[in-house]
């Protein structure tokens, strides 16, 4: 009976998840089709704005976030496998490859900033509507997308709590599983919003 009930609070847990990243992608897919509309408005100034991207750092975080995928993905292997030590290592270089990107995405904007490149910005309050509207859905989806990093590097942290104490084990890692589908949504996202802004020059 104790298995039964162990077995469904899994399956409802499982898709109580996949219902939330339902949602989350309703949320970003509406965010996706605004910048398909604005960029086949303005396709020119688009390419223009996308100029201003900094390509090896975009791709250097692509990378992080995809290694960070890896990581998660075998730390849920190592605790079925009953290695505790290794799931929370793998655990840890995900959160220090989350950190990462947000470290790179900081000098990123700071690059910008610099230059005067913001919301509501003289300088940018004088381009052209597409650039305005470009850098607009940069900052709005970025921001966004490395609030979800966040989100994510502190649940994995309490994740690296739960395994270390056992409270995560070989018949009961679905917050471990969860946590990492969260982890490979968020990723699948940058790999979308990589090429919009990055790779339309």
């Amino acid at each position: 009976m104790e298995n039964a009930e162990v077995h469904r609070d899994y399956k409802a847990a499982k898709y109580g998840m996949w219902f939330f990243l339902y949602t989350e992608l309703l949320f970003f897919g509406g965010m996706f089709l605004l910048y398909s509309v604005f960029r086949s408005r303005y396709p020119l100034a688009f390419h223009a704005s996308a100029a201003e991207e900094n390509i090896v750092l975009g791709s250097v975080n692509t990378a992080v976030l995809l290694t960070s995928s890896l990581c998660i993905a075998l730390s849920i292997t190592a605790v079925r496998r009953r290695n505790v030590r290794l799931s929370t290592l793998l655990q840890g270089l995900t959160v220090l490859m989350g950190a990462a990107f947000l470290v790179v995405k900081y000098f990123e904007w700071s690059a910008k900033i610099a230059k005067g490149i913001y919301p509501n910005s003289p300088v940018l309050l004088k381009m052209d509507p597409g650039n305005i509207l470009f850098f607009g859905l940069y900052y709005v989806m970025t921001g966004i997308h490395g609030l979800h990093v966040l989100i994510g590097i502190i649940v994995i942290s309490f994740m690296i709590y739960f395994t270390a104490k056992g409270n995560i084990t070989p018949q009961n890692f679905s917050k471990l599983e969860n946590t990492g589908l969260y982890w490979h949504f968020v990723d699948i996202v940058w790999i979308y919003l990589f090429p919009l802004f990055y790779l339309i020059t």
